[in-house]
């Protein structure tokens, strides 16, 4: 099946009676930091939804929005359900969509405002625009209902308004550009609250046998395995792939110790850096933006406690401190070998300025796009016997400590230093990547205007 969909005008039978399209559904803000996980929420609307008779016409779409918001819950993920459904049916269909979210939300939790957004037919450009904003910058409810009257969305918060915002662009990205699948494995209930029973054996060799096709399986620095979460949401683990049949595969190599209530794969913006946003100078960045700042490097890095490096961005408009923080690890590294001249791209989420702190730019990769000459002033080596001199007081050169030669005129001499250091793009290991944060496997392998079709099985029940 492929995704003319979002373009097709409405269907009618000969006698104009019943009228069939596709009924865009999004969810948003349905868990909370205690329980709770708005994936979950759409797998059981997928089982519930393919038993009545509702075709989907793309898998169930998980979009990462913008990380860097402060209201976030976890991974700021939100899900929009595609699928045909006759008009005489939405109303029977959105009830049954509310009950199903409002008995698997955290109602009671200040931080969870579940909402549904739906639309009907295409999914209007300006709708699409709202969309980027919401994964690459800031928007408010105010944003969110403005766009969904002139586009015909209808909105139902089940308590405050804040996840509208996301239900409304889980709709408007549909994913035509680069995107990526995730099989998702649910737990048993009684399971939650104990630690998760795979086995770790399975996860190496599912990795050994599906990547590059799957992705971010493992950290190869650490060892640690990266499908499973730490807490206590029904999520027993997620594979990331470039396709269905991928993380499928995956799915049946992977070994679990506990029961697999049910699984769901998703079509995601995850790995894709789509929240990046390049701006033209520094003045131009805003505090929670994903950025994107070609500057050059003013300030020599300098590791401060915790083991975080720091250092400065100047473009002659504004300067803004960068950070690498400890858990990237061996970036790092590469962060402590820039001088003061290098030109970069600097790709990362910005830090809100704090008493304590400046406006930082939270290193997620970065691109070296030129090297600086390194040098630094040696003393003159003596005429004699050839090792270096000391000197002899301001203003009065240097002499030989060995030859107690005296040579008034002499200077330090400029050194060039060969650098330890390449032009290219670096990134932090898979255990410091955003959701969205594209790793180096995926380049080369993005998809651009590619058809999707379902494979036969993609959920289950």
């Amino acid at each position: 099946m492929d995704r003319s969909f979002l373009l097709r005008p409405e269907s009618r039978n000969s006698g104009a009676s019943i009228v069939t399209s596709v009924l865009h559904v999004g969810i948003d803000d349905t868990d909370s930091p205690r329980k709770g996980c708005t994936t979950y929420v759409a797998a059981l609307l997928v089982d519930k939804l393919a038993k009545s008779g509702c075709v989907f016409v793309d898998y169930p779409n998980l979009i990462r929005l913008n990380p860097n918001v402060p209201w976030k819950t976890r991974g700021n993920g939100a899900v929009c359900l595609r699928f045909v459904c006759t008009e005489q049916r939405t109303g029977q269909v959105m009830k049954s969509i509310i009950s199903i979210v409002r008995r698997n939300s955290d109602l009671t939790h200040k931080k969870a405002d579940p909402a549904i957004a739906y639309l009907r037919g295409d999914v209007p450009a300006e709708l699409t625009e709202f969309s980027k904003k919401v994964i690459r910058s800031v928007a408010t409810t105010r944003d969110a209902e403005r766009i969904a009257r002139k586009c015909n969305v209808s909105h139902i918060a089940l308590k405050g308004k804040k996840g509208i915002i996301g239900a409304t662009a889980a709709i408007g990205e549909t994913l035509r550009s680069d995107h990526t699948y995730e099989l998702i494995a649910y737990r048993t209930p009684q399971n939650r609250s104990h630690p998760r029973r795979i086995d770790k054996e399975s996860i190496f060799t599912m990795n050994q046998e599906t990547a590059p096709l799957t992705f971010n399986n493992v950290d190869p620095e650490t060892g640690r395995v990266l499908i499973t979460p730490r807490g206590r949401d029904p999520i027993l683990y997620g594979i990331r792939g470039e396709t269905a049949e991928a993380v499928l595969k995956g799915h049946q190599i992977v070994g679990s110790n506990e029961e697999i209530e049910r699984w769901v794969i998703f079509r995601t913006n995850h790995g894709t850096d789509d929240h990046y946003s390049k701006v033209s100078k520094i003045t131009d960045v805003r505090p929670h933006q994903p950025a994107v700042v070609i500057a050059r490097v003013s300030s020599i890095p300098r590791t401060i406690p915790g083991g975080h490096v720091i250092f400065e961005l100047s473009d002659g408009s504004a300067a803004i401190d960068c950070a690498a923080y400890e858990p990237t690890g061996h970036f790092r590294d590469i962060i402590r070998k820039l001088v003061q001249g290098d030109v970069v791209e600097a790709c990362g989420g910005v830090r809100k300025q704090s008493k304590t702190c400046p406006q930082t730019l939270n290193l997620e990769k970065i691109r070296i796009l030129s090297l600086a000459p390194n040098s630094r002033h040696e003393n003159p080596c003596c005429p004699k016997c050839g090792k270096r001199m000391e000197s002899a007081g301001r203003g009065q050169g240097f002499r030989c400590r060995r030859c107690s030669v005296l040579d008034p005129t002499a200077q330090k001499t400029s050194v060039t230093i060969e650098r330890d250091l390449s032009t290219g793009l670096y990134v932090p290991p898979p255990r410091a990547h955003r959701h969205l944060t594209k790793p180096i496997s995926r380049y080369g392998r993005e998809k651009i205007g590619q058809n999707v079709c379902l494979i036969e099985s993609w959920h289950r029940p």
